[in-house]
């Protein structure tokens, strides 16, 4: 492990003070402008910040101390974790729109530019056979479309739509609750692996840290607020789904519902969120079309220049669609002659290109590269 700075070894100190969540934090930088100066205040300055009492102050004044903090990272960092804190160009920048970002992540895997065009996927733990069906398939044509698949890491719904995205060979992120040295359930153990593979876990919780009731509904606001949207397979009226749907529609993401039959409690919450303006999704191209409606801009690493996470990479498919079709109207049947691919082949990918913002529908039979 690289030796950690100062200032960095101070933000994780400041971290794992008791009662010192996401937004007391910032308004501790705020107030001293560095987890170092916040440390080192007298418990009357600390009480003179918003949020923090005597007892908290006391509890920052007895923080851990630097060795012992330093000793847990380096154990986390012999499993491949490691700290990415805010001020971090990896910190994903989704995250830093949401109402109370934490300031540091624990990352076991690889955070990538393109992980900013993502969805996220939950529901029961539950699931039924058509759940599992429904998230996986959905799963593995987001990850087709370059789409990153964000859930949970639980049983059910989440596993699912893990797996989909893993088989279909594109990237997931999970999102865990505890530390990521305690990922939970043991069943999942190995899929966690896999996504470690493809993607990363990703958690706020030090890396030893057990999970405990309430750090699941603090999870689901990562699981929204890193992704554009977030679908919900199947979820009964009371599943944790139904919280990291309130958390997206707050964060302003798109909350898209699957239906299932209506005698089938596993979907009542489904059906509540369409009722209550949720986006229907019948196929994976309910979700792409909103998709579309977003362009997500975000740094080249070789010269600071904004460009589409879309065009960051491309299969061959949908680079040679996309180089068969011109600046100026293209017909569409002129395209599948060009590419000699299928026809439906080529309207999939013209769909996918389309979303990713790379070209845009002039008729119902043109397009043109933007």
């Amino acid at each position: 492990m690289d030796c950690l700075s100062p200032e960095l070894l101070a933000e994780v100190r400041l971290s794992l003070v008791k009662d010192v969540g996401p937004r007391t934090y910032c308004n501790l930088i705020a107030a001293f402008g560095s987890a170092e100066a916040a440390l080192s205040a007298s418990t009357s300055d600390l009480q003179r910040v918003d949020g923090i009492g005597p007892k908290v102050a006391k509890r920052i004044a007895e923080a851990p101390p630097a060795d012992q903090v330093e000793t847990e990272l380096r154990i986390a960092a012999r499993y491949g974790i490691r700290v990415v804190a805010r001020s971090d160009d990896a910190y994903p920048k989704p995250l830093l729109e949401i109402a109370d970002p934490p300031p540091l992540l624990y990352v076991r895997g690889t955070l990538e530019p393109k992980d900013t065009l993502a969805v996220a996927m939950v529901g029961t733990r539950h699931v039924t056979s058509y759940g599992t069906q429904q998230a996986q398939q959905l799963a593995a044509a987001l990850a087709r479309a370059g789409v990153t698949v964000v859930s949970g890491l639980a049983r059910g719904v989440d596993a699912a739509a893990h797996r989909g995205a893993l088989e279909a060979g594109g990237r997931t992120i999970a999102v865990i609750a505890g530390g990521l040295l305690q990922v939970t359930p043991a069943e999942n153990l190995k899929l966690a692996e896999q996504v470690v593979e493809q993607g990363c876990l990703l958690s706020e919780a030090p890396p030893r840290r057990p999970p405990v009731a309430g750090s699941f509904p603090q999870r689901n606001r990562l699981v929204s607020g890193l992704s554009l949207g977030v679908v919900v397979v199947e979820a009964d009226d009371r599943s944790g789904a139904l919280i990291t749907a309130r958390h997206a529609a707050e964060q302003g993401r798109d909350v898209f519902a699957v239906p299932g039959p209506l005698t089938s409690r596993q979907s009542r919450g489904c059906h509540r969120l369409i009722q209550e303006g949720a986006k229907l999704v019948t196929c994976v191209d309910d979700i792409l079309s909103e998709l579309s409606h977003t362009a997500v801009p975000v740094p080249l690493d070789d010269g600071g220049q904004l460009r589409h996470v879309a065009e960051l990479e491309l299969n061959d498919v949908e680079r040679t669609v996309l180089n068969a079709i011109a600046t100026s109207s293209t017909q569409v049947d002129d395209v599948v002659v060009t590419t000699q691919l299928p026809v439906h082949r080529v309207l999939a990918t013209i769909s996918v290109l389309e979303m990713r913002k790379l070209i845009r529908r002039v008729s119902g039979t043109q397009v043109m590269r933007v």
